[in-house]
Formats: C-alpha cells, sequence, structure tokens
C-alpha cells in the first residue's frame, strides 16, 4: 500500500459513509434534511460493490449509457421504468459526486451526468411521490442534486490518496474545495 493510501476499516459502509456526509454537511450554511444524507449513504453502500456499474450485453460488461437508458425507459412497463429510473438517478448522483475527478479524462462533462440525473429524479417522482415519510422526496433529490454531489466529492477528496488529512474544509458551490 502507497505511503498516501487510506484503509478504511468499518463494519456498516453505509454508517460509515452516512457519518462523513453528515460530517460536512452541519459545517454548511444551508445544510440538508437528515433523510436527503441517509438516502444518499444507500446510495454510496449502494454502489460499494463494482459490479452495479455495469450492465450485460451480449454476455459482456460495458458501462451504462445513462442517457440512452432514460430516454429507453418509457418503454418498459410501470414497475420497471421504476426501477430504471432509480438506478440512472443513482447512478449519475454518484458519478458527480464521488467520482466527480474522473470526469475530467471523459468527454462528456459533469452537466450532462446532472441533468440525466435531475431528469432522472424528476420522472421518478411521478412514480414514488413519497420516500422516506418525506412528500416529494425524489423531486427535492432533483432539486438538491448539485448539493448532494458536492457532499459525496467532499467525502471522496478526504479519503483520496493526495489528501492532507489536517486541511480545513471550506465548502463552496462551486465545487473548489480549500
Amino acid at each position: 500500500m502507497s505511503q498516501g493510501s487510506k484503509l478504511i476499516l468499518d463494519a456498516n459502509l453505509q454508517a460509515f459513509f452516512y457519518e462523513h456526509l453528515q460530517d460536512f454537511n452541519n459545517r454548511s450554511l444551508a445544510p440538508l434534511p437528515t433523510e436527503t444524507i441517509f438516502y444518499s449513504s444507500q446510495v454510496m453502500d449502494n454502489f460499494g460493490n463494482s459490479e452495479k456499474f455495469f450492465e450485460q450485453v451480449n454476455g459482456k460488461a460495458r458501462e451504462k449509457i445513462l442517457g440512452i437508458k432514460l430516454m429507453e425507459s418509457s418503454q418498459y412497463p410501470r414497475e420497471m421504468q421504476k426501477t430504471i429510473l432509480k438506478d440512472i438517478a443513482e447512478m449519475s448522483l454518484l458519478i458527480c459526486g464521488y467520482f466527480y475527478d474522473s470526469l475530467n479524462k471523459k468527454i462528456i462533462d459533469v452537466r450532462y451526468y446532472e441533468d440525466v440525473g435531475r431528469i432522472a429524479y424528476s420522472k421518478l417522482n411521478s412514480f414514488c411521490p413519497n420516500a422516506y415519510d418525506v412528500p416529494s422526496f425524489y423531486h427535492k433529490m432533483a432539486s438538491h442534486f448539485s448539493d448532494v454531489t458536492l457532499l459525496m466529492s467532499l467525502v471522496s477528496k478526504k479519503y483520496s490518496a493526495d489528501s492532507d488529512p489536517a486541511m480545513p474544509w471550506l465548502i463552496l458551490k462551486d465545487r473548489k474545495v480549500s
């Protein structure tokens, strides 16, 4: 293991993410609701298994093409649409949040994934208007998409190999972390 690598030992990955998301959320001037942080930690935990990032096409694993999946989602029965939209929204959330820096190497920028994620959450809200005992929960996720992804990217940066553990975190809306 390299000198800068950090090994995370925690019995529950969701609890780990919740604790760190909530820590950054508490430092924010406009904190997000607890349900949003809880849901976001579930998303991060759910994608802890790398197989969730890929789909099988003709027996081969490939990256999910979220924009095409979003367009095709309306062709499926209602329950399947709900599942597909949730997968698209959550995958977009994670890409724009935890894996934000990886988008620097892609042709498609973060705005594309943000738009896809917001649209998927908005459509999902029509299928599930209430979640976590919160009316219009997924609509609120669409509205706070950038705020949630910012928190996720802060957690990612905190545990990246080049992170300074003593660094004070200043949370700014334009993704610049200093």
